[in-house]
């Protein structure tokens, strides 16, 4: 299967403006076709999105992560400032009865809940579900109203950076075995940039709102996003001016020890702990063999509130095509964090569980091996039927079906048409268009012999065999396959 990161530029700008069309923007119908921001899945498409979330869930598994489910909706008090800025985004539903209720914003908030709820101290965790935001249904970079997340996260009281590590491991190992083309994972911690934004001269008031802002240095420039700290939310000019010094570094461990060595950012308390973790984090990444796709990126910021310490978002980059150019990248792909206060926010006494997790966007990657698959016209077989069972002659309904209850009960995945008298010609046509492998045929000579034919579909060879080994027949072919 080719890679994302090979594609040519020309195919890349196919792509891309696939990505920012709106939905149904080839719909004609007078009536809107669904709410905007949500989309409906053909067969085609749902063969895609389970082949990727079933590669992400084993993934989860194989680190010894346990499934769970939430609500879709949670308790509005629940959910309410949890998320900053983006606490406007949820969807309230209609009081009926006395409840005010909203839809879950992401699969974290009700995680920590369930851990304050349940009184759980340690759980790995895996989640995969629906989340609801109320945001612009513009689908650019592939986001919508309705989504699925499929998270995984770690509670409990453990050494530093260990299970930090983990998590980026698992981002390597899930982005690598999608074969989505090169990415790179950028990294932070939230005590370097409030440390950061203490020694520029942000009032500790506006830490959170500023934090907002610089999250969106992935969507806009420097210069909008200073003009929006500066002309929108209050911010003195050259306080904007030094957070800009610091937004434009990235790069691996040795900035890790530069920013030790940064006068200003070495005189911070928090700052010093931030660069403390994200050193041992970087041993540890080494020793997993990952350092070389992790960057620290002083712009990443992640605006929602929760976070405490590390931070991370993982990117794909555009393989550049001519020497010397800039990596192109394409949107975030997956992100996470460190969130040791948002569980003690559920619980009466305030007691904390350390966390720190990870969420995959599934929708960004399916829009990305969509369009991929449709540009190198790779086609899906939207069943996994694996025999027909067929006659060419009148009146054999009764023998077709205690042929395929025989076959259904031995678990062997198989079909028939619905006709009582179908064409022969026609039952073969239905097996080469959804690509069924093989043919199991039973007509009058057959029933007489006590045999029937398995026809495989490619070679359009026939074989009799007994009709009491047919089963067995059928099994080990599928075996072989």
């Amino acid at each position: 299967m080719p890679q994302l990161g090979l594609l040519p530029r020309r195919a890349w700008a196919a792509l891309l403006s696939q990505l920012l069309r709106p939905p149904c923007a080839s719909c004609t119908r007078a009536v809107r076709c669904h709410s905007q921001g949500t989309r409906d899945l053909s067969p085609q498409q749902m063969v895609v999105r389970e082949k990727i979330l079933d590669l992400v869930v084993s993934c989860f598994k194989r680190h010894g992560a346990k499934g769970m489910d939430t609500p879709a909706f949670e308790l509005k008090e629940m959910l309410t400032e949890k998320y900053g800025e983006d606490s406007g985004l949820m969807y309230d539903l209609k009081d009926q009865g006395g409840e005010l209720l909203s839809l879950r914003y992401d699969l974290t908030v009700p995680f920590a809940r369930y851990l304050a709820m349940n009184k759980v101290k340690k759980m790995k965790r895996y989640h995969v579900g629906k989340v609801w935001r109320r945001e612009s249904p513009t689908i650019v970079q592939g986001r919508y109203r309705e989504f699925c997340q499929c998270d995984f996260d770690i509670a409990g009281q453990f050494d530093p950076m260990i299970p930090d590590a983990e998590c980026l491991k698992i981002m390597c190992e899930i982005l690598n075995g999608l074969q989505l083309g090169d990415f790179l994972i950028k990294v932070n911690d939230r005590r370097i940039v409030d440390g950061m934004f203490a020694v520029c001269g942000v009032p500790e008031s506006k830490f959170r709102t500023i934090c907002s802002s610089i999250d969106k240095l992935d969507k806009m420039a420097w210069k909008d996003v200073r003009h929006e700290m500066v002309a929108k939310k209050g911010l003195a000019p050259e306080v904007a001016d030094r957070i800009g010094d610091y937004v434009r570094c990235h790069g691996g461990e040795s900035l890790v020890k530069q920013m030790f060595q940064d006068p200003r950012l070495s005189q911070n308390k928090q700052a010093l702990e931030g660069l403390g973790d994200l050193k041992l984090l970087f041993e540890y990444l080494t020793l997993f063999g990952i350092a070389k796709k992790i960057s620290f990126d002083l712009s990443l910021a992640r605006g929602l509130d929760y976070y405490t310490g590390v931070i991370y978002e993982a990117v794909l980059l555009h393989t550049p095509t001519q020497a010397g150019e800039e990596p192109l990248s394409v949107g975030s792909v997956a992100a996470g964090g460190r969130y040791d206060g948002l569980v003690g926010m559920f619980d009466p006494k305030g007691h904390k569980v350390p966390c720190v997790g990870l969420s995959i966007g599934v929708e960004r990657i399916f829009n990305i091996v969509e369009q991929r698959m449709k540009t190198f016209g790779e086609k899906v077989r939207t069943t996994e039927t694996q025999v027909l069972v067929a006659t060419p002659h009148k009146n054999f309904l009764h023998e077709r079906l205690k042929l395929i209850a025989e076959l259904w009960d031995a678990g062997i995945k198989a079909e028939m048409l619905y006709k009582n008298n179908p064409k022969l010609l026609t039952q073969l046509h239905y097996c080469e268009s959804t690509g069924i492998p093989l043919v199991v045929i039973v007509g009058e000579q057959e029933l007489k012999e006590g045999v029937v034919k398995i026809r495989s579909v490619a070679s359009r060879e026939e074989v009799a065999i007994k009709r009491e080994n047919l089963v067995a027949e059928i099994q080990k072919r599928l075996s072989e396959s």
